[in-house]
């Protein structure tokens, strides 16, 4: 289990991916390739779980790890979630294992989440309705929601515009309009015990998402997939007042290494008293290790 005293800093938002080769037969590969290109990531094949945990191991960083599963709409087969948090207990030192269940699913999906909590120890639970192509308000979903607000999970949003399918033909199929992060007022309202993390700077959307967790006392923010140094003044200054205890640290690794975004992060105007919270603390209480 993650010792919080003695990491430096907690990213909530790290990608869990099968060693390369395994998704040869449906273009997984290609997509990852193409993304990397987008964000300029320091790797030709993106790094195993083991490789991950080693790497945060010795930034002495704590993660929060997940797979995204998107079958149903993309054609990509997803990384088995158990498969996932087996491999984050053997790095329970540094990994956190979050899981990932396509809503369409239904009732399987619900299933699948009570399962996943109380067998394998999975905290919560990343939804990409961009990948997945569904609207998060959808009642569609409110049977998944309601198994992890029942299990105490965690639902973590994808919001914003996404990497995922840039500079591919019609972006891959990747429609942008189910990641407007206004939609997660409608579940913050049907399910107000389940916390929910609207995740990234949510361009072209941001003021939405900044008052959708001003508003929502169960809706929190992390800060992954853009380097510090392009966040909007009025996110940097919510950072710094309203949502000064509900924003998280996370990196988008491995688009975006841990130690770059933490690099980036010391040289905007952060008041120095928060960074702490927001890096590390943050992130452990709403996680309970604090």
């Amino acid at each position: 289990m993650v010792d919080i005293t003695k990491v430096r800093a907690l990213d909530f938002h790290t990608h869990a991916e099968e060693p390369c080769g395994c998704h040869a037969d449906d273009g997984y590969d290609d997509l990852q390739t193409t993304m990397a290109k987008y964000f300029g990531a320091p790797w030709t094949h993106p790094p195993t779980i083991q490789q991950t945990a080693a790497h945060y191991r010795e930034q002495n960083i704590a993660a929060v790890i997940f797979p995204v599963d998107a079958e149903r709409e993309t054609g990509y087969r997803r990384y088995k979630n158990e498969e996932v948090a087996a491999l984050a207990a053997e790095n329970d030192d540094v990994l956190i294992p979050f899981a990932s269940i396509d809503p369409w699913k239904g009732k399987m999906a619900a299933r699948e989440a009570r399962r996943l909590i109380k067998d394998f120890g999975i905290k919560g639970f990343k939804f990409h309705p961009t990948m997945q192509g569904f609207y998060p308000n959808d009642r569609m979903a409110y049977e998944l929601y309601e198994a992890i607000a029942e299990e105490g999970g965690i639902a973590l949003f994808h919001t914003g515009q996404t990497g995922v399918g840039s500079g591919m033909p019609g972006g891959n199929g990747m429609r942008l309009k189910y990641s407007n992060p206004m939609y997660m007022d409608d579940v913050a309202v049907d399910f107000p015990d389940m916390k929910i993390i609207l995740a990234h700077p949510s361009f072209p959307w941001q003021e939405e998402a900044l008052s959708v967790a001003t508003h929502k006392p169960n809706v929190y923010i992390d800060l992954s997939g853009w380097s510090p140094k392009y966040f909007p003044d009025i996110l940097v200054k919510y950072c710094n007042g309203l949502l000064k205890k509900k924003v998280l640290f996370g990196s988008d690794w491995p688009m975006i290494t841990p130690e770059r975004w933490l690099a980036d992060f010391e040289k905007i105007a952060i008041k120095d008293h928060l960074r702490e919270d927001i890096i590390k603390n943050n992130g452990a209480r709403l996680l309970g290790l604090m």
